[in-house]
């Protein structure tokens, strides 16, 4: 009876320590497959999570900014056409002559000393 208790109890050691290599194997392999994928993303030029959030955040206070001043200029329009200015708050450039030069001062066109 000894004999097989024995035999039992090495059997039960060499299933642990089996076990214990098949643990082993599996941590090595995420720790490998880990690496690749990291280099795997770095030749993608994916962005980390921390990069992803800072950006999101600028974002979002671009977008209260943008809210912001988007109120202020529709309270000035308000305000401009309460006042009775006659353009509406639209503000209009003049056109730019294109094509020609400057003219100097003292010479006209129908000048014969140019």
């Amino acid at each position: 009876m000894s004999q097989s208790n024995r035999l039992y109890d090495e059997f039960a050691r060499l299933v642990t320590d089996a076990a214990g290599v098949a643990q082993g194997v599996r941590r090595e392999a995420e720790t490998v497959m880990r690496g690749q994928l990291e280099r795997l993303m770095a030749d993608m030029d994916v962005v980390s999570r921390e990069e992803f959030e800072a950006v999101r955040e600028m974002a979002r206070l671009a977008r209260e900014e943008n809210d912001r001043l988007s109120a202020r200029i529709a309270a000035l329009e308000a305000g401009a056409g309460a006042a009775g200015t006659p353009h509406s708050g639209s503000v209009t450039a003049k056109p730019v002559r294109q094509g020609k030069a400057p003219r100097k001062p003292g010479t006209e066109a129908g000048d014969p000393s140019i």
